[in-house]
């Protein structure tokens, strides 16, 4: 495994184990931005770089497209965090999500749905078969 690749595997860990704390203590059913806004506080705390709401950028056939999504969460610049806070998981989220993972060349992305009864049904990890 690469040094990347066991980077992104310990923040996916610490994420994790936040969510899981966060979901443990709010429960389910407060907007998005309220779990955003904790995740990101509580990463930092673990001395975690979180850019919140990054406008990634992408080129197609020489066009660009400097704000072509945004990153709900983006840790260290490596791992990508989608949330949700719905009651359903949807197949449209994993879509979403690996979408994402794919033009940012990285090789998984998490979903975090704070809106399921419990955090493990409403957490995915997404991986990129084409990452290089």
């Amino acid at each position: 495994m690469s040094r990347e690749r066991d980077e992104m595997e310990r923040l996916a860990g610490i994420a994790v184990d936040i969510g899981l704390g966060t979901h443990r203590e709010l429960g389910p059913g407060l907007f998005e931005s309220v779990y955003e806004a904790v995740l990101e506080h509580r990463l930092l705390r673990w001395g975690v770089v979180v850019e919140r709401q990054k406008a990634i950028s992408i080129s197609v056939d020489g066009l660009s497209l400097p704000d072509a999504f945004r990153a709900d969460l983006l840790l260290e610049g490596k791992l990508l965090i989608e949330l949700k806070s719905t009651a359903q998981n949807t197949p449209l989220y994993i879509r979403q999500t690996l979408t994402y993972i794919r033009l940012m060349k990285k090789p998984f992305g998490l979903i975090m749905n704070f809106g399921c009864e419990t955090f493990k049904d409403g957490l995915y990890r997404v991986l990129n078969s084409h990452a290089s």
